[in-house]
């Protein structure tokens, strides 16, 4: 089988980026021939597969008049369409693998697939296809306002980037993409990654006939030894409103449980005077740290915290925790309760302190108990996220639209 596998970054800069990469990984190590389409950039990761790339758009440095002029390639591109049209042809492919493609690569890409009768399928890592700004979170709090195409919203919330311009753009783009039945006639099967982001697009798509199906992310092991104890608990992500690390200083006021946090991000400054302003001397703060010394911190873990307010489809971080035996105390949130289930960690209401601080404590103090959920979480992540489970599933969606 020949994939085309087209994503808008050909660089590690998320989880996405992993997951795309994961794909043609397994894709190749089982035969498949595998091809890339993407944005074109220095940063872009080299491998032996052909690569075709259109230029990346460039809203930084512009003017405000050429970023007007050229606003309108983030909605429909003739020339990436064309561009996509080609490749197709050069390469031939039996399907394509679409992941995300708004602004950078556009949906008008998807035409040219549907002209040459190629069937696509999507992989949705995020809420894009049912909310301008991806999240369904308006920065403070969950929100489903633009829910019955309703996405002037955004405007009124000024919720994506925290940016009116592109608030206006983000809704104007969701509103275009409607009109031309984008996500009704250019795609063959929507692939999510959890049962809650499935659930979720049905609610707002509900009347909308749509082919879905379920690819859960894989995750490669091979770089874990799992360690069943720790001398703190640990958070390590971005520190941002959606994150909930805000949540944790609130709770760590009501315990004495020692937590290590690492990271950046823009609510860090304000945490960390937080944290000094009540003397939580039992609260470190570690910055941006990354690779091999980020993993030493892990494995030092006895659990991880995922305290995220906003609906995380699939959260990296909770893979990398299993694999190195921490169970870990997540948020009712999204994908999250999904992972963790009934024994490999435990969950609380972000928006309860107390139930975060109690269940801080019980994984702190019951250290047998802990030490059975971290092995669980192992065991899990080795059975149900392997390459070979990945893989069934991958090409059981396949043969869905192929038939």
């Amino acid at each position: 089988m020949r994939v085309l596998l087209v994503h808008k970054f050909h660089q590690l800069t998320g989880g996405a980026e992993v997951f795309y990469f994961d794909v043609a990984r397994i894709l190749k190590k089982n035969g498949h021939a595998v091809s890339f389409f993407t944005t074109d950039s220095s940063e872009n990761i080299h491998t032996d597969d052909k690569v075709y790339t259109v230029p990346a758009p460039n809203y930084v440095n512009n003017s405000l008049i050429e970023k007007l002029k050229n606003s309108r390639d983030i909605f429909y591109s003739k020339n990436k369409k064309h561009a996509f049209s080609r490749a197709i042809q050069e390469f031939q492919p039996d399907i394509i693998h679409v992941f995300a493609i708004h602004v950078q690569l556009t949906p008008s890409i998807l035409e040219a697939a549907k002209e040459l009768s190629v069937p696509v399928l999507m992989s949705c890592n995020d809420y894009k296809h049912i909310c301008p700004n991806y999240k369904i979170y308006n920065g403070s709090a969950l929100c489903e306002k633009c829910k019955g195409h309703k996405f002037y919203n955004a405007v009124l919330q000024k919720c994506c980037k925290g940016s009116m311009m592109f608030s206006i753009a983000s809704a104007i783009e969701a509103y275009i993409h409607e009109y031309y039945h984008v996500y009704d006639d250019l795609v063959d099967r929507y692939l999510f990654a959890s049962q809650f982001m499935l659930n979720k697009t049905k609610e707002f798509w509900e009347n909308k006939n749509v082919n879905y199906g379920v690819l859960r992310n894989p995750f490669d092991i091979s770089c874990y030894s799992p360690v069943y104890k720790g001398g703190y608990a640990l958070y390590f992500g971005r520190i941002i409103n959606e994150k909930g690390v805000h949540k944790i200083i609130e709770a760590s006021k009501l315990i004495n449980v020692p937590i290590k946090i690492v990271g950046d991000g823009p609510d860090l400054v304000m945490l960390q005077k937080e944290a000094i302003k009540y003397k939580l001397d039992h609260v470190e703060f570690l910055g941006s740290i990354w690779g091999d010394p980020l993993d030493k911190i892990l494995y030092d873990a006895r659990f991880v915290i995922v305290p995220s307010l906003w609906h995380e489809n699939f959260p990296y971080v909770i893979f990398q925790a299993f694999a190195a035996g921490k169970p870990v105390i997540g948020s009712t949130r999204g994908g999250i309760p999904e992972l963790i289930g009934q024994d490999r960690g435990v969950l609380f209401d972000p928006n309860n302190v107390k139930e975060l601080a109690a269940g801080l404590t019980r994984l702190w103090t019951d250290v047998e108990m802990c030490q059975h959920m971290g092995k669980k979480a192992r065991e899990y992540v080795v059975e149900e996220f392997s390459d070979a489970a990945f893989y069934e599933s991958l090409i059981e969606n396949y043969q869905e639209v192929l038939k």
